[in-house]
């Protein structure tokens, strides 16, 4: 028997001999490939009774159960009665083993009617996950395992295990990468049709590894070009080249989505099986909501859908193309092509096919540098879920605390819930409940502004009041715990025993303070940045799966909860501001704003202090800054202010703006740039006389057609398919122009269009900038620039008209 360490990549199973066995692939400490396989786990589900008296007789009847299978003959191969917990309370639950995962739906059918069965769980738990989660196994971590090697049909060696353990927090370091992307043949533009146009170009990209393969020869000083014979042997390039680089992960962007699914279909054409998995499978697309494509042996990554999914929130752009995304995380671009002409190119020019190599190498360099960029938060959030990056990749918030939690309940002798029937999701959807609190601002200019926030406000106070299924309305504390201050209802939290849900997130808090601290002396460690955002996002996440309505921890109270004490601490902390010499600007969620007034700054922290003294657990309302000067527009209906949109700069500088045009895309730049501009000169100068000739200067250049036709392209997205739509809004009917002239649009496009000169309404007047090299100056000073700064000046006395020179300054001032 020989002993190995491992780190364990990608998992699947296989059914072997009427028996599933576990194939693990993964990385040799020796950098070498290895698929580990593993025959002793079976699958099995829990059952609960009504009345632990008849387990006896249960146990002896359900191993009477025999279903006549395709293959074989499910029955229960074996069961045990164990002392569990559910929702903190403790209970019996028979542990029922059967001999095949697909046994599993089919014994519970049988079973779960039964009168004296009370509940089944984890019946819908997969294979591998149980079994990552069983022996306790995280993807990615070095793995002590013992066996011999055996023969099996496999690329990589084959080692049979008689025990595994992880006992190492060690993670692999460098996954090998290889990213690709596909060209296809497109005489429809932006509309593709995988059942008929070719592929007719590919490249690749990892560690010095680049290729583009093509078949239309072309005289090129390229040396990474090959030329093939044409579509099938490109396809069978693919195969080569991952045969070749031998990677871990392989990537693309939108890969899930365009690349694989247009590469598979293609593969059908020509008969050739795109058996690229270690085992020799195939490469295979499950369809879900989204298609998934997946090998056995090689994690296939789509970054599109992982920054998409988990990294989107903590991002500027508003679209996740792969150009902006590179601007953003790489400060990069992808080359500037005319992709829509490459068939004509194709077809006519060949010899101009070297911009496009270069274009589709540099899709896959920009790819592979994403991919590498974004491998810390993958590893991060596979050592804390402890789930293939598979899965995590393309999982949303609500799934990542789930299978968070789903990890953690063998810490707790927990069994989970049960996923919501159709009937219960419906009937959640109908239930709502209050949310934050906003204490609506004041419009107008301010100085001295002082910033405070609580400190991860929704996980603290989940941590801090025990809030959980398994500490709601506990009989412990029925005339003891003070309840919920919530409108409707009593409902309360146990103050004696700590739930397995706020034990959990009090983990992922205090686990990220000390990674905070940890970065104050170590702030280029990126594998801790990606640490601390992960716990972060994990931590925020659960109030929101607390509410969902398809959860398997969901309680409405429990989220009516969270809100509630959220409500009652900010509104505690602005009674409590005015009595002691400050202002109150504004409140919203887990933020207050204070005008100093005669205050000094260390007055507000002592204040903070006071506050922070009285409050429970880990709850702490942190200083955020100062700002010198900051403002609060009016809200379009009503004298008060509007919440979520306001501007401050900070003693150095620095503005901090919310809900201003400038964040938003259906704005055009000039807009954007005007506003921007307004809000510094104010903010920075305190010179609102100069803010006010900037924007009259802007206006006269706009008439003169001084600004730029880049300046007034407009960017909005459908929200929906084209057919969908009612009313035809301008970009709409761009949308419609684009597909009849074939391009592929939908819901999701961006639609880019400028409105030009002429009578009738706007959206007759809506052109693609390349057909037009004018714009209409009037519908841009009304509809965009005076919008963008009108409640900025309004709250510092100005007219609409003053804006753009009609009226003379009309503000209290002028009249001294």
């Amino acid at each position: 028997m020989e002993k190995l360490q491992f780190y364990p990549i990608d998992i699947t199973y296989k059914v072997i001999e009427n028996k599933p066995v576990i194939h693990l692939f993964g990385r040799t400490i020796g950098n070498k490939q290895i698929c580990v396989v593993d025959d002793s786990f079976s699958p099995y589900f829990y059952v609960s009774l009504k009345d632990d008296d008849a387990i006896e007789e249960f146990v002896e009847k359900i191993k009477q159960i025999r279903l006549e299978e395709k293959d074989h003959v499910a029955e229960v191969t074996g069961t045990e009665v164990l002392d569990k917990k559910f929702l903190g309370k403790s209970k019996k639950a028979i542990k029922v083993h059967v001999k095949m995962p697909s046994d599993i739906p089919s014994i519970r059918g049988v079973i779960k009617d039964w009168y004296v069965v009370e509940s089944t769980n984890e019946y819908d738990v997969p294979f591998v996950r149980r079994y990552l989660i069983d022996k306790n196994i995280t993807p990615l971590t070095l793995t002590d395992i013992e066996g011999d090697f055996a023969k099996m049909r496999c690329r990589v060696p084959v080692f049979r295990i008689d025990k595994i353990e992880q006992a190492r927090t060690g993670t692999i370091e460098k996954p090998r990468v290889l990213a690709f992307d596909i060209e296809v043949y497109n005489p429809h533009g932006k509309r593709f049709s995988p059942q008929n146009d070719p592929i007719i170009m590919i490249s690749f990209y990892g560690e010095d590894f680049k290729k583009v393969v093509t078949w239309k020869r072309f005289k090129t000083e390229l040396d990474y070009v090959e030329f093939v014979d044409g579509e099938a042997e490109l396809i069978n390039s693919f195969k080569k080249a991952i045969d070749k680089y031998k990677p871990d992960i392989i990537t693309g962007y939108f890969s899930d989505g365009f690349d694989l699914p247009y590469l598979i279909t293609r593969a059908k054409k020509y008969d050739i099986s795109l058996d690229i998995g270690l085992d020799y499978s195939e490469l295979r697309l499950k369809k879900r909501t989204n298609s998934v494509a997946q090998v056995n042996g090689i994690i296939h990554v789509d970054v599109f859908k992982f920054i998409s999914k988990v990294m989107g929130r903590s991002m500027d752009t508003e679209t996740y193309s792969l150009r902006k995304v590179s601007a953003e995380l790489l400060n990069d671009n992808k080359k500037d092509v005319d992709i829509d002409s490459l068939a004509h190119v194709w077809d006519s020019k060949p010899e101009e096919l070297g911009v496009f190599c270069e274009y589709n190498l540099h899709d896959s360099y920009l790819t592979y540098e994403l991919c590498c960029k974004i491998m810390p938060n993958i590893k991060e959030l596979v050592k804390i879920i402890g789930l293939p990056i598979n899965d995590l990749s393309r999982m949303g918030f609500s799934q990542l605390v789930e299978w968070y939690v789903m990890k953690n309940l063998k810490e707790f002798n927990e069994i989970a819930p049960n996923k919501p029937n159709y009937y219960e999701v419906s009937e959640r959807r109908e239930k709502t409940y209050k949310g934050a609190f906003v204490y609506k601002p004041e419009p107008g200019l301010f100085e001295n502004i002082a910033v405070f926030d609580f400190r991860s406000l929704y996980p603290t106070l989940i941590a801090s009041h025990n809030i959980g299924l398994s500490t709601l309305n506990c009989e412990c504390c029925r005339d003891t715990a003070k309840p919920v201050p919530v409108e409707e209802g009593r409902y309360w939290f146990c103050k004696k025993t700590k739930g397995f849900i706020p034990k959990l997130v009090e983990n992922l808090i205090t686990r990220r303070m000390r990674i905070k601290e940890m970065l104050k002396d170590n702030k280029d460690d990126v594998l801790l940045q990606a640490r601390s955002e992960i716990l972060k996002l994990l931590a925020n996440s659960f109030y929101g799966y607390l509410g969902f309505f398809g959860s398997r921890w969901y309680s409405i109270e429990c989220a009516n909860s969270v809100t509630a004490y959220g409500r009652h601490y900010i509104t505690q902390v602005i009674n409590r501001a005015e009595p002691e010499g400050f202002k109150v600007l504004y409140g919203d969620t887990d933020s207050v704003f204070l005008a100093l007034q005669d205050k000094t700054e260390d007055e507000a922290k002592a204040f903070v202090e006071k506050i922070n003294s009285e409050l429970p657990g880990l709850m702490e309302l942190e200083f955020e800054n100062f700002f010198k000067r900051g403002i609060f527009v009016s809200a379009k209906e009503g004298s008060y202010g509007a919440k979520k949109k306001y501007a401050l700069v900070d003693s150095n500088g620095v503005m901090k703006i919310r809900g201003f045009e400038t964040i938003r895309g259906n704005w055009s730049p000039v807009a954007k740039e005007t506003q921007e501009k307004v809000l510094g000169i104010i903010l920075r100068e305190n010179d609102v006389d100069k803010a006010l000739e900037y924007v009259r200067e802007v206006v006269n250049n706009l008439k003169l057609k001084k600004i730029a036709k880049s300046k007034v392209i407009l960017h909005t997205q459908l929200q929906k398919e084209l057919n969908e739509y009612v009313a035809i809004a301008p970009h709409v009917a761009v949308a419609r122009i684009l597909r009849a002239r074939g391009h592929d649009v939908g819901a999701g496009s961006r639609i880019e269009f400028v409105v030009v000169p002429g009578k009738g309404i706007i959206r007759d007047r809506a052109k693609l900038p390349e057909e037009t090299d004018d714009y209409d100056a009037d519908y841009y000073i009304n509809n965009q620039v005076i919008p963008a700064v009108e409640r900025i000046f309004n709250v510092l006395g100005f007219e609409k008209a003053e804006l753009t020179g009609e009226k003379k300054q009309s503000r209290l001032e002028s009249f001294f």
